[in-house]
């Protein structure tokens, strides 16, 4: 490639859209309820490609009305478009704000379409002896290559290909990317409504393309045609000459490219920062900052979580200075060391402990130490916070604790080294952590209370944790501390690299940070958060959500703390074994599939793997691809294909085994800890916005039950020792039950009240036949409707899932309705409070705000009406176990059992059973999970034992 300068056109469309759909499941959410996922989209690629690439000059293109010219010439061009989505309509007046702040032009022409500004501006460009790189996904800009003009395209999973005329030539089987525009005017384009010849697709597009060059060449040939492609391609000669015009991106828009204009410069600092600030663009800040390389005032939280952060891990660990950018290059020569930057250093308007007046103190030990704890222990309300020595409370030792009871105020006890010493210490601080009487706040208070409990302190009293409480109040937002500060005070915390640097060798511990230093972030943390209880406090009443925080949230968390100190006991020789018999396992299916392939190869490489099975093997016709032209051999793709083809059974099976070992098999024994030789896994409640909880380190809940293999694995998970015996108990359907009793309908209440198997019920009805007649098959695909209906399936989706064709699954979809007319009507309820109200409710009052419940976008729209009835239904069952939960705990404590609970798996609870207590425990844990919530429905709850954990489930 020559040293020209190098312009780069983006298509702000295509990422923009590609932002927006990237973030579909998981949509960004502000606290003022505004989608940024197109914005952060948009501003992540625009960042990444001036990152990577150091353009000398940039522009990005977009679309102002549409191409007149092609409407006129068709009026069905993109008419078949749905209407854009209401984030993206809001998000290109902001996106253009942003450009405008950062001193990029905006080329935009009434009329014309992004693809001929930037085809018009490219071309001008090349004969200005620039080299033009074209950001975008599009294939159609191929025909714009040449020498000079590249396509810059993003890949699917992240990075960047470059588009020469080799590129194209490969891609497209042309000689002349010229010949890319007959090439779409042959075979048409669905998205933007371009006919095309009726009948031809890629394939016969690239052999009429090999054989006569163009679209007019065809035309002139089609007596050597043969059949009713002859007939097909003579009658719609017309239709294809305007499809090529309609594919052509045009060349004189009147647009000019003014190389100045275009000159990548100096972006105005303080203005961007303030619209990314509005947004809450907590990374982008750091991100764009970096990328220009200058300091901001507002920085990122570490990808590696912190006590303060929802992934619920200990605040040692470091805030993140983001990865992307960092270490960059200066775009214009500046000293990034240089501290006289006033464009920058005004940067952010947040307050921070440099600016905002506050009164942080270390206690000496001693007399003052003694003073201190009496005024403490006249408070009625204290928010603490314990500073460690590492990320695992069952290890970590306390380096201080910081307190706070009044704003801008507070208090940090260093903590000695010595064991002793520091026991002695928080023996002194035992009455107030043992206090009925004492509130204690805090963020993330499962984790103080676990450190604390190592040193034998039993945290009491009321609890006011500041992350479970936005948890209910904003469930769809990040909880961590940095993110609530900046949201509701507007303040930035002190980052805690600045007092031990970024994670690795070099890293400090927090022991070997000056006291001073030590005081003033551990308080600061302390005194935000205090601050955000006042904050949150009023917020859940408004939220209707105070009842759930004190009856059912803030007590889990001290059951979920104990259930975590517990740990469970593995038996790691079992798991050696079975790890010992995959192996075995798997290389036997290798041997199978390298057999049935004809050749060795990397069965774990999607690209390989897809050219034995769609070009070696020819498996299907068309196969299916995935955006980047790889064959896809995605899990729904192959167990479409499976019951045909043994290989792809073989293959399903050796993906299933070899996930197994690594996810499990091998990996439990590592997190087996040493100080107690069991696993502890972490619960969090703040993840999942229907309520349930989430597992992790290790991810308990993920074992798969489906095959023997994976059901092998709990056979590791065994009693302390042979005094005890493990107990399982298990909600039978209650989400059946729930939505049952939600929607009244009474043939299905009665059903459940006289015990029956409710998928032979239901068979029963739907397929007109006596109970004691449903066969094995017709109770199959029932069960799979009764649960599908909860997650809204479709006759597709049923048929994929049953070996029922799509019109019978349609049939006997609209059947279960008939049959259970209370349940649709339900359904359509639900849906209808949640275009009047925003959100759904569980039976206690959890809230599912769904904000595109009346998205015009028909595809976003109907996602949020499957969660409208699906949401209320799986968070009621997650509040009525967490109530289970509760009561049995508390059971065991007044009772003084020796029985502990150990796990809690979707609808399952998990004991370690004294086996003098066993039938006291069966009939407490039975009675209180049946009872935890009275409905229509009775709840039902299958209680076994066993040595291990398959025996007991």
């Amino acid at each position: 490639m020559s040293d020209n300068k190098r312009v780069f056109l983006v298509d702000a469309f295509a990422l923009i859209f590609r932002g927006y759909y990237a973030f579909i499941k998981n949509p960004r959410i502000n606290s003022k309820g505004l989608d940024t996922s197109a914005i952060m989209g948009f501003m992540n690629s625009l960042l990444d490609v001036i990152k990577r690439e150091r353009p000398d000059h940039l522009a990005v293109c977009f679309d102002k009305g549409g191409s007149a010219d092609r409407v006129e010439m068709y009026t069905e061009y993109k008419a078949n478009r749905d209407e854009t989505p209401e984030a993206i309509k809001i998000a290109v007046p902001i996106i253009q704000d942003i450009l405008k702040a950062m001193h990029i032009p905006i080329m935009v022409k009434a009329g014309y379409e992004a693809d001929d500004v930037i085809g018009t501006l490219a071309k001008q460009a090349e004969k200005e002896g620039y080299q033009t790189f074209m950001v975008t996904p599009d294939k159609d800009f191929a025909q714009l290559v040449s020498e000079n003009i590249f396509m810059y395209r993003p890949m699917f999973g992240g990075g960047y290909e470059t588009w020469g005329i080799p590129e194209v030539q490969k891609k497209f089987e042309v000689t002349d990317p010229l010949q890319v525009i007959d090439f779409l005017g042959m075979m048409g384009d669905s998205s933007d409504n371009i006919p095309g010849l009726p009948g031809v697709g890629e394939k016969t597009a690239k052999k009429f393309l090999a054989a006569y060059g163009s679209m007019e060449g065809l035309l002139a040939n089609t007596d050597q045609l043969k059949g009713k492609m002859k007939e097909k391609v003579e009658a719609n000669g017309e239709l294809g000459l305007l499809s090529k015009k309609l594919a052509t991106i045009m060349l004189d828009v009147p647009v000019t490219f003014n190389a100045k204009d275009f000159e990548l410069d100096q972006p105005d600092i303080p203005k961007v920062v303030e619209i990314f600030q509005e947004l809450e663009f907590r990374r982008l800040i750091d991100n764009f900052t970096k990328t220009f390389n200058v300091e901001a005032q507002a920085t990122e939280t570490s990808q590696v979580p912190s006590s303060k952060s929802e992934d619920e891990k200990p605040k040692v660990t470091p805030k993140e200075q983001a990865a992307a950018g960092a270490g960059q290059f200066s775009l214009f020569g500046a000293d990034p060391s240089n501290e006289t930057d006033t464009e920058t250093s005004s940067a952010s308007s947040r307050k921070t402990a440099e600016s905002a007046s506050h009164f942080y103190q270390s206690v000496a030990s001693g007399m003052a130490t003694k003073l201190f704890i009496k005024n403490l222990m006249s408070q009625t309300s204290v928010c603490f916070d314990t500073e460690t020595t590492g990320l695992n409370p069952l290890t970590a030792e306390l380096v201080g604790i910081a307190f706070s009871w009044e704003v801008g105020k507070g208090f940090y006890l260093p903590f000695p080294e010595d064991k002793n010493e520091a026991q002695e210490l928080i023996e002194q601080l035992r009455p107030f952590f043992e206090s009925e009487t004492i509130e204690k706040v805090g963020q993330n208070l499962k984790y103080d209370i676990k450190v604390l409990a190592k040193y034998n302190v039993d945290v009491k009293g009321k609890l006011f944790d500041t992350m479970l409480a936005h948890y209910l109040i904003n469930p769809d937002m990040r909880h961590n501390m940095d993110v609530l500060a900046e949201t509701y005070l507007n303040y930035t915390p002190i980052s805690i690299t600045e007092l031990i640097g970024k994670k690795g060798k070099n890293q400090l511990s927090m022991r070997e940070v000056p006291l001073e230093r030590q005081t003033e972030y551990a308080v600061e943390d302390a005194d935000i958060t205090l601050q955000l209880k006042e904050h949150f406090q009023n917020e859940l009443g408004e939220a209707n959500t105070q009842k759930l925080f004190d009856d059912i949230e803030i007590p889990l968390l001290r059951v979920l703390a104990a259930m975590e100190l517990e740990g469970i006991n593995l038996d790691k020789d079992f798991l050696n074994s079975l790890s010992e018999e995959l192996n075995t396992d798997i290389s036997n299916l290798e041997k199978s599939i390298y057999e049935a392939a004809g050749e060795e190869f990397n069965i774990a490489s999607p690209k390989q793997l897809g050219i034995i099975l769609f070009e070696k093997l020819k498996l299907v016709d068309k196969p299916k691809k995935t955006k980047t032209g790889q064959y896809s051999t995605a899990e729904d793709v192959l167990s479409y294909l499976a019951k045909d083809h043994e290989i792809i059974q073989n293959i399903l099976e050796y993906r299933g085994l070899a996930k197994l070992k690594s996810t499990y098999v091998d990996a439990l024994p590592l997190q087996v800890e040493e100080a107690t030789s069991r696993v502890h896994t972490d619960y969090m409640q703040t993840v999942a916005a229907t309520g349930r909880l989430s597992s992790n380190n290790p991810n308990l809940q993920n074992i798969p039950i489906r095959t023997e293999r994976g059901r092998q694995v709990r056979k590791a998970f065994i009693p302390r020792n042979e005094d005890y015996i493990l107990l399982a108990a298990d909600y039978s359907q209650i989400e059946l039950r729930i939505i049952a009793a939600l929607s009244k309908e009474e043939t299905m209440i009665e059903a459940f009240k006289n015990g029956e198997d409710i998928h032979a019920s239901t068979a029963s009805k739907v397929f007109n036949v006596p109970l004691n007649d449903v066969t094995r098959e017709q109770r199959s695909n029932a069960k799979t409707v009764n649960f599908g209906i909860i997650y809204g399936v479709s006759a597709f989706g049923l048929s994929n899932q049953t070996d029922l064709s799509r019109s019978e699954s349609k049939e006997l979809i609209d059947t279960y309705y008939t049959t259970y007319p209370k349940l649709r009507a339900y359904m359509s309820e639900q849906v209808d409070f949640a275009r009047d109200n925003g959100y759904v409710q569980t039976v206690l009052g959890r809230r599912r705000y769904l904000k595109d419940i009346n998205s015009r976008n028909a595809v976003v729209r109907g996602a949020a009406e499957r969660n409208a009835v699906n949401a209320p239904i799986q968070g009621s069952a997650a509040d009525i176990i967490k109530i289970a939960m509760i009561n049995i705990y508390n059971k065991l404590q007044e009772g003084d059992f020796k029985t502990k609970m150990l796990l809690q798996v979707h609808d399952e609870l998990v004991f370690d059973v004294y086996k003098p207590e066993l039938e006291a425990i069966k009939t407490l844990v039975k009675t209180e999970m049946e009872n935890a919530f009275k409905m229509d429905v009775p709840l039902d709850v299958e209680v076994d034992t066993g040595l291990n954990w398959l025996e007991a489930h």
